[in-house]
């Protein structure tokens, strides 16, 4: 994969720099400013990109307004925030237009090379990748009554886990169901959400976002 990572950390930017390339990957470009990182993403409109949310020269949410705007102009560029920072708003608007290939994970929760770069290529497939702390805050205020009013308590259970980018076997580990009982879980909430039958991936980003962006 081409990747650009946008960190104004010396340390963590070659770290991470080293991580990716250890695993095969190439580091096409490397930002450490919010107006250096829109460059960067547009210039090279990379597989994937991994984008701090504060940076200068604000240092407030100049990254992730960044990755924001470049998915304005490249619809689906695929982005992984990671960040020590929830911020709502633009998270929001990272996640509304629908499109896939989107991340927003904690550094803190970050566990070792294996769970990063799963999430890399999970983003640049076109899968999310959510921090479950990350969907907590963005589903503060509770879950919409709007597309998601029809879905059963069980079917939310299914589709909050899906968010953070768990497998349906996963999933039933957790819930301690059969794989076979979330796949009906799946297959009824997706009726529900009026996702069509084309292609499972793709519906099971779209049931994500669509509880994200109706919270």
């Amino acid at each position: 994969m081409r990747i650009v990572v946008a960190e104004d950390l010396y340390l963590l930017r070659e770290g991470m720099v080293r991580l990716i390339e250890a695993f095969g990957h190439e580091v096409v470009a490397t930002a450490t400013t919010g107006p250096e990182t829109l460059d960067a993403l547009l210039t090279w409109r990379p597989d994937v990109s991994v984008v701090d949310v504060r940076m200068p020269p604000s240092q407030s949410d100049e990254g992730l307004k960044a990755a924001v705007a470049a998915r304005r102009e490249v619809p689906g560029l695929p982005v992984l925030i990671l960040s020590q920072h929830v911020e709502q708003l633009y998270a929001r608007e990272l996640l509304a237009d629908g499109s896939g290939g989107v991340g927003y994970l904690l550094k803190e929760s970050v566990f070792d090379a294996d769970q990063f770069v799963d999430a890399l290529e999970r983003v640049a497939a076109g899968g999310t990748a959510m921090d479950p702390a990350v969907i907590g805050k963005l589903l503060s205020s509770g879950a919409s009554t709007r597309r998601l009013g029809g879905l059963t308590g069980r079917e939310l259970d299914v589709l909050a886990l899906m968010a953070e980018g768990l497998s349906n076997q996963a999933i039933g580990r957790r819930l301690f169901l059969s794989e076979s009982a979330i796949s009906k879980y799946t297959t009824s909430m997706f009726g529900k959400l009026g996702l069509t039958d084309d292609d499972d991936t793709n519906r099971r980003v779209l049931a994500v976002l669509t509880y994200l962006n109706d919270s």
